[in-house]
């Protein structure tokens, strides 16, 4: 019966392709209110849905689906009708913009050049809550962060759901002309019972890694244009904020503070799209989630939040990160131009700052700099797609202050010379000039003159004049149904740079080998078995030994999306500098054994009740001393929705370290959100965020801060008519406590309030 099944769905398929239509109508009457009638959609095509791609493979689907639609010229209209014998058991949550996954969702995907480079997503839940992201084929990723305004409404029915979906063909790119169109979509359900089945039109071959190559041509928007559209987006921002010395208690100082922005968006052509931003406010509404940094010797990173910056952020990507737009603070203008026309992409921004933020990198560590010095910053980044199998690019980042500058150039390319294979290469060089006394930051005196007063960073930024160094990256990667192969090797020479981006290690060569294999089931309770492993070594530019590890997992998929991994790395590290004054690693550092166990338990044994567990224990070196120790890691999760409306996050990760017989330290994170979903546009969300750290004072060799304990809180209102037009108003408090005090203390708070509204013409 399958097999009869896969022929007939084989059969339509290919002749869907070969005639699939976009029916062209202006005189309709659909309105987008989640009630539908036969004369709305009399003039629709119609398909249906019901094909199970994930997690088995091509087999039919549980429950069926139709999609209708049509396009007059400026916006394409869907209509999906997703059928349910159960109803009750349909999962839709009033959340905010883009949180819906884990509901049952429907949606479109849309690759307006049909080239399998880059498809706009358009989905939304049984209510209608939509989530709209870009996937890059390139570079791997999919951004939530693009937003644009569309319209959706949902409704539950007594047979299933039904969505309605009008988006306005303005908001993607496109070649324009007077001829008809081929387009690349996908129409997708997702439906979440015992597993969370991906159900689509089509069929994918798991042999072939790029998913946006397979999606079926369609014809039609011979009418569609983008214009030159306008839009302006005028911010207000105001609050007042107090701060206070709490070692000993002083009185509260406050200040007020209120500003005035403007965000421009402006089509240039239909292809190519110029954003700007005049004093902004480049603070983010929601602060950073806590991480354990302790015994780290590396930066932490933290993910973009800004809109500016993630606005059409995959226009910058490349194999290397040199581009984190959270080294730019706070600027006082920003201008950024994208867009794509035929087989060229390109994106540049320029924004100035009040200061200039940077990562000194090393082999054994990194740390953050700070210039009070205003600084001018520029990216570059332009691909060329030869064909569908090969694309060059350059990338360009520039970073001026006053006796400052780094200067980023470099070529790379992905070439897929089969349908499971693609190689990737690039290769940076930069220029980079630091400021005569930088060193004297990473010193522990003053003045640098004591032999173990240095620090990598210090060394590494004590130069006399301007050094020039590079970067080359190679990976290639095999992905096939039942086995994946990767290999690659990564070369940072000591004196590269990427100031712009987040490059936290240099002096460092890396070569890799893994791979994997998979098994799949479709009857028995697990769906797909995975064993993969791998084993990377890495040398400084002396050829000196900085680490050798080994590593091997096994992973399973099971019904209510649980996943268990477990598995064990074995490693050769090496720890502190033994003389600090010098950066050799030979004869200078000790070569330390550690390993870790790791076990990860996903599930959502219900529909509102989702679990993470992480444990993890060996031994790793305590940094602070030298040595190994035994670690122990337990990092939980959970996300419980009371009702449609209330919704509570919480995690608790908890870290000690044992050495010479006793505790070296413990340190625990806590965090929770509860959030109120009053509707589609508006939610109210307490955020909770505590951070510990208590130290064993009589188990280190050097001073160290004996407890340190620090919490935020935040309560924050949000109104959003569509993703442009929204208003925020909150209050935070943050405190903290150390020995010397009896309880935590507060030391910093505010109210504060944002308003943006979007003008469009």
């Amino acid at each position: 019966m399958r097999a009869f099944f896969l022929l007939l769905i084989s059969v339509f398929s290919c002749s869907v392709c070969a005639k699939l239509d976009v029916p062209f109508n202006v005189d309709h009457n659909v309105v987008i209110d989640g009630h539908i009638s036969d004369k709305e959609w009399s003039h629709a095509n119609r398909i249906d849905v019901n094909n199970v791609m994930r997690p088995f493979n091509n087999v039919p689907a549980p429950v069926n689906t139709t999609v209708s639609f049509f396009e007059d010229g400026q916006q394409l209209y869907v209509l999906f009708e997703a059928y349910d014998s159960s109803p009750n058991d349909i999962q839709a949550r009033l959340v905010d913009r883009d949180l819906i996954w884990g509901d049952d969702i429907v949606g479109v995907k849309i690759d307006t050049f049909n080239d399998g480079r880059l498809a706009y997503q358009f989905f939304a839940n049984a209510l209608g809550i939509q989530s709209d992201a870009i996937q890059n084929e390139m570079t791997g990723n999919e951004s939530d962060s693009w937003n644009t305004i569309w319209q959706s409404q949902g409704k539950i029915t007594d047979e299933g759901y039904i969505v309605e979906f009008a988006i306005p063909l303005s908001t993607m790119n496109f070649s324009q002309s007077d001829a008809e169109k081929t387009w690349g979509v996908e129409f997708v359900r997702f439906y979440p019972r015992e597993h969370m089945y991906r159900i689509s039109h089509i069929q994918y071959d798991r042999n072939n890694a790029c998913d946006l190559c397979q999606m079926m041509s369609v014809t039609g928007f011979a009418k569609a244009e983008q214009g030159n559209a306008l839009e302006l987006v005028p911010t207000v921002i105001g609050g007042y904020s107090q701060t206070r010395e709490v070692s000993p208690t002083s009185d509260w100082v406050g200040e007020r503070g209120q500003e005035v922005g403007l965000d421009i968006n402006w089509g240039i052509t239909p292809e190519i799209s110029l954003q700007g931003t005049l004093n902004p406010d480049f603070s983010q509404v929601e602060s950073d989630s806590a991480q354990v940094s302790v015994n780290n010797t590396f930066a932490l990173f933290f993910p973009e939040k800004r809109p500016f910056f993630v606005e059409n952020a995959d226009y910058f990507t490349s194999m290397l990160n040199l581009i984190y737009t959270r080294n730019i603070n706070a600027p006082e203008y920003g201008i950024k131009l994208t867009g794509r026309l035929a087989q060229h992409s390109l994106g540049v921004f320029f924004a100035n700052d009040e200061t200039t933020n940077f990562l000194v990198p090393g082999n054994l560590g990194s740390r953050v700099s700070t210039l009070e010095n205003k600084s001018n910053n520029m990216a570059l980044r332009y691909r060329y797609d030869v064909n569908k199998d090969l694309s060059l690019g350059i990338v360009s980042t520039l970073r001026e202050a006053d006796d400052y500058h780094n200067y980023v150039f470099g070529v790379d390319t992905k070439w897929t010379p089969t349908d499971a294979d693609n190689i990737r290469i690039q290769y940076v060089h930069s220029d980079t000039e630091y400021p005569q006394d930088l060193y004297q930051q990473f010193c522990d005196d003053e003045l640098c003159d004591e032999r173990d007063a240095f620090s990598e960073a210090a060394l590494r930024t004590q130069h006399g004049q301007a050094i020039g160094g590079g970067a080359f990256r190679l990976e290639y990667r095999r992905d096939t149904e039942h086995y994946f192969i990767r290999v690659g090797h990564f070369d940072h020479e000591a004196d590269f740079r990427g100031d712009l981006g987040f490059v936290s290690r240099v002096d460092r060569r890396t070569s890799v080998i893994g791979g994997g294999y998979i098994w799949r089931s479709e009857e028995a309770w697990w769906n797909r078995l995975r064993l993969r492993g791998d084993w990377d070594i890495h040398h400084d530019d002396n050829g000196d030994l900085l680490e050798k590890e080994i590593e091997a997992f096994f992973s399973i998929n099971a019904k209510y999306d649980t996943y268990i991994d477990f598995g064990q790395t074995r490693r050769q590290r090496v720890g502190l500098r033994q003389d600090p004054s010098v950066l050799t690693i030979a004869s200078n550092t000790t070569l330390f054994d550690e390993y870790f166990n790791r076990l990860i338990i996903e599930t959502r044994p219900t529909a509102d009740l989702e679990l993470f567990q992480r444990f993890s224990q060996g031994e790793q070196i305590d940094f602070a001393n030298n040595r190994v120790g035994d670690r122990f890691v337990s990092d939980s999760s959970l996300e419980y929705q009371f009702n449609r409306h209330l919704k509570l996050n919480a995690g608790y990760e908890y870290v000690e370290l044992d050495a010479s017989g006793a505790n070296v330290f413990t340190a625990k994170v806590l965090q929770g959100r509860m959030t109120y979903q009053f509707d589609a546009k508006q939610f109210v969300r307490l955020i909770v965020d505590v951070s510990e750290v208590e130290r064993n004072v009589d188990n280190y060799i050097d001073d160290v801060t004996p407890y340190y304990k620090d919490m935020g809180v935040q309560l924050l209102y949000s109104y959003k008519v569509n993703p442009l037009t929204k208003f925020f108003l909150g209050y935070s408090d943050a405190g903290f406590q150390d020995e010397t005090m009896e309880r935590l203390t507060s030391n910093e708070r505010s109210v504060f309030f944002k308003i943006s509204f979007a003008y469009t013409q």
